[in-house]
């Protein structure tokens, strides 16, 4: 049996290169979404000019209190402090994972960690958040890092969602980040007017890219802002790792996540290795907090059988508290149906 870490290019990317023994984390000084000083991690690969920055590490939905979450006053600026530290330390070929965070800017803090400058119609600076995409009337890239002329940058979505719309980055995602029914309109609206500043100062449309809605638009940001390549996460480390190749030579293959529901058909970790099993005929069992995705998309992805640890009578709380325990049962008691 190999066990082997797993990430579509958001948390967990540094505990699979640590275990591949690739290279090593680098830390600096950032700050979190709230501008609070942290110190956070990057990885730099051996041998390479190549690092991989995890916008989790200082952008991330886990660094903040519940009470603390909401995507109109978060930020990426962190993030974008971690990729001036790893221009400076000179690297030129740089990764950025997204998953996990806690913002809504479309890399607005990035924008400005970076050099770049954003005004409201009066010519004032604004201070880059979710809140300040809808203010914005004007942005200067005069300034941007030099270092960033010689550097490529690629963006690891997890996700196909575009900008906007139904499937987009606040009606998607905003509510788990914090976000009220009426934020959720004005990031709606704030995309929609900062979507079209980027076009209007770059040429570049950023509303329809596959994926564009990731991290709170911070992919179609990214793209728009710096001509950065946009590449599936999971497709990434698929190929660092050779996953293809270990997955033809095994017989079952076990996956989990927190749950599965719609969002996880849109390019989650257990659905691509799903992709993967069925393409060499090998079944996968799925083991979730919960499962709410339905049977037809399950078995269409290629899901042999999904157990949900947690029941319909248990509280949320009993089941992050006992969650060891309680997947320790499942897959003693469902696993040997399918071996």
């Amino acid at each position: 049996m190999e066990i082997l870490p797993f990430s579509d290019g958001g948390e967990g990317a540094f505990e699979l290169f640590s275990t591949l023994k690739i290279g090593k984390l680098i830390v600096c000084k950032t700050c979190d979404p709230l501008g609070r000083p942290l110190q956070a991690p990057y990885f730099g690969f051996n041998d390479t000019n190549t690092a991989w920055i995890e916008l989790s590490q200082a952008s991330g939905l886990a660094l903040l209190k519940p009470s603390e979450q909401n995507p109109l006053k978060t930020s990426t600026y962190g993030t974008g402090l971690q990729l001036k530290h790893a221009l400076e330390q000179g690297y030129t070929q740089l990764t950025l994972g997204i998953g996990g965070s806690a913002t809504n800017d479309m890399a607005l803090g990035i924008f400005t960690a970076l050099g770049g400058e954003i005004y409201d119609a009066s010519k004032n600076s604004l201070s880059p958040s979710g809140a300040a995409l809808l203010k914005c009337s004007s942005l200067d890239l005069k300034n941007l890092n030099p270092l960033l002329k010689n550097v490529s940058i690629t963006v690891a979505c997890d996700v196909n969602n575009p900008l906007m719309g139904e499937t987009g980055a606040a009606k998607t995602y905003a509510a788990q980040k914090g976000a009220s029914s009426q934020d959720i309109i004005q990031l709606e609206s704030g995309a929609q007017n900062f979507a079209k500043i980027i076009e209007e100062e770059t040429g570049i449309t950023i509303t329809e890219i596959p994926g564009g809605g990731a991290a709170g638009g911070t992919a179609s940001g990214m793209y728009g802002l710096f001509n950065s390549k946009l590449k599936p996460g999971f497709d990434l480390l698929s190929d660092l790792t050779h996953l293809e190749e270990k997955i033809k030579n095994t017989d079952l293959i076990i996956t989990g996540e927190g749950k599965t529901d719609i969002q996880s058909q849109y390019g989650k970790v257990p659905f691509k290795l799903a992709q993967l099993a069925k393409k060499h005929n090998k079944p996968l069992i799925l083991f979730a907090g919960s499962v709410t995705a339905t049977a037809e998309a399950l078995k269409a992805a290629g899901i042999k059988a999904a157990y949900a640890i947690k029941t319909p009578s248990m509280t949320l709380d009993y089941a992050k508290t006992n969650a060891y325990v309680l997947l320790k049962d499942s897959v003693i008691l469902n696993l040997k149906k399918h071996i």
